[in-house]
């Protein structure tokens, strides 16, 4: 089990230092002129929540049980296989390991050093920020919630919850708004003002 853990973990951290390596050789450039900016920011926000789904994957094998997929109200979902009433640990820490593997993942890109600022990691870090105030706000609750399935096992209420994973976003959110290389984020500078979404123009 513990040596499963250990895996688990190593591998987690590895696939965290790709991405932020990736995230890391992307150029800044490609912030103001590239025509495939809103391409490489939406592929990072897919890769946050696919890293998100898989570290919830990983956790659950790792408690030597056998995940599931299937859908709750057409939302695609990865059931754990966990006893939770047996093992409420162990459904906790399966609940909470994507927003673990987002943060971390955010909290890499932003310290280790390398040239800022790529459509990709722009969406790496909004994916891991987005994900995190939808599980805090209108995700909070629901048959499939991170945070309810946390807070069912008894380790942290949903107040706890809120607190710990809020002020993570809040860090990383205060983060990127005081660095220069981060200037109008999910937004493209063009000759002709910015680019907000898809096809509007300040």
């Amino acid at each position: 089990m513990l040596k499963r853990a250990i895996i688990a973990v190593a591998a987690t951290v590895s696939i965290a230092a790709g991405m932020a390596t990736a995230a890391a050789a992307q150029s800044a450039d490609t912030v103001t002129s590239s025509p495939g900016y809103w391409r490489r920011l939406a592929a990072g926000v897919a890769t946050s929540i696919l890293l998100h789904e898989a570290a919830h994957i990983g956790s659950a094998y790792t408690a030597n049980a056998h995940p599931s997929f299937g859908f709750d109200k057409a939302r695609p979902t990865v059931y754990s296989g966990i006893d939770a009433a047996r093992y409420p640990r162990r459904q906790f820490w399966f609940s909470a390991a994507g927003l673990n593997v987002q943060s971390l993942l955010d909290e890499m890109i932003l310290d280790i050093p390398h040239h800022r600022g790529s459509a990709f990691e722009r969406g790496l870090i909004g994916g891991g920020i987005g994900t995190t105030v939808f599980y805090l706000t209108i995700g909070r609750t629901g048959s499939v919630s991170d945070v309810d399935f946390m807070a069912h096992t008894g380790v942290l209420d949903k107040t706890q919850v809120t607190m710990i994973y809020g002020a993570i976003a809040a860090m990383h959110t205060w983060r990127v708004a005081r660095n220069p290389a981060y200037a109008n984020f999910f937004a493209r500078p063009t000759a002709h003002g910015l680019d907000i979404g898809i096809g509007r123009r300040f």
